[in-house]
């Protein structure tokens, strides 16, 4: 653990078991606030697992983890104050299909945050124009493209002020033509200095936006570094048979 500031996501000997199936063997990660992680590896390997154990979606077998300055595994634990300071974004957007976009941001804002509707629906609308979608308000969530759902999933995460964001492959669900539109809008946060751990395909993305690629198989880390030495020059045989697969695939 760095001597020099307390790092923003510290799990130290995580393992993950589904019956007979050890799906994390082993994890050790430490998180600097401000630092982008990609996560990527091939199905399987436990990436989206251990997203979800960061803020006990799954409940880990062993190990530690602190995230956002929260002890998310003591027993002690209060996780819907956690989950406050921790937004996640999903494959699918997990949008509600009867509320407006203005209310599937500001829901939760009101019951969990406990803002009034003015301050709910204020903030939804700022969050709205940052990710680059104004006037669709009052549109349901069938009315608007993938590419756009999602960037309201991302809307309604940041509309709660978290510390840090998980994003579980965003574009996985979306039409090629769409993608770009949501990493332009990872791409942003990251700018800002969002603390992010993301589970992704997108290497163009990983090379350009992360601090660091982790490269999962197996359910540990086989590469741990900067994306050009991680995605560039792999040490290992598992990891550049993977990236070649990725980067060139058969037609």
């Amino acid at each position: 653990m760095s001597t020099e500031a307390t790092p923003l996501v510290h799990i130290e000997g995580l393992y993950k078991q589904f019956g007979d199936n050890e799906v994390l063997r082993g994890i050790d990660l430490d998180i600097a606030e401000g630092e982008v992680v990609c996560l990527i590896g091939p199905s399987g390997s436990g990436k989206s697992t251990l997203l979800r154990c960061v803020n006990l979606l799954e409940t880990p077998t062993e190990g530690t983890i602190a995230a956002a300055g929260h002890d998310m595994t003591g027993p002690d634990a209060d996780l819907d104050a956690a989950r406050r300071d921790i937004g996640m974004v999903f494959q699918h957007f997990n949008l509600f299909s009867h509320l407006s976009i203005l209310d599937n941001i500001a829901i939760a804002q009101r019951r969990v945050l406990h803002r009034s509707r003015s301050e709910a629906e204020a903030e939804a609308r700022r969050r709205l124009a940052e990710v680059g979608i104004e006037g669709k308000e009052q549109a349901r969530p069938s009315q608007l493209s993938g590419g756009q759902q999602q960037r309201v999933a991302i809307a309604r995460a940041l509309a709660m002020g978290p510390k840090l964001m998980l994003f579980d492959e965003p574009t996985s669900a979306l039409d090629p033509e769409l993608v770009g539109e949501v990493l332009s809008v990872m791409k942003g946060l990251a700018s800002e200095g969002m603390t992010m751990l993301v589970v992704t395909h997108e290497m163009a993305f990983a090379r350009e936006v992360a601090d660091r690629v982790l490269f999962l198989d197996g359910g540990v880390i086989v590469e741990s570094g900067p994306p050009a030495a991680v995605l560039s020059n792999p040490k290992t045989e598992r990891a550049r048979s993977f990236l070649h697969r990725i980067l060139h695939p058969v037609d």
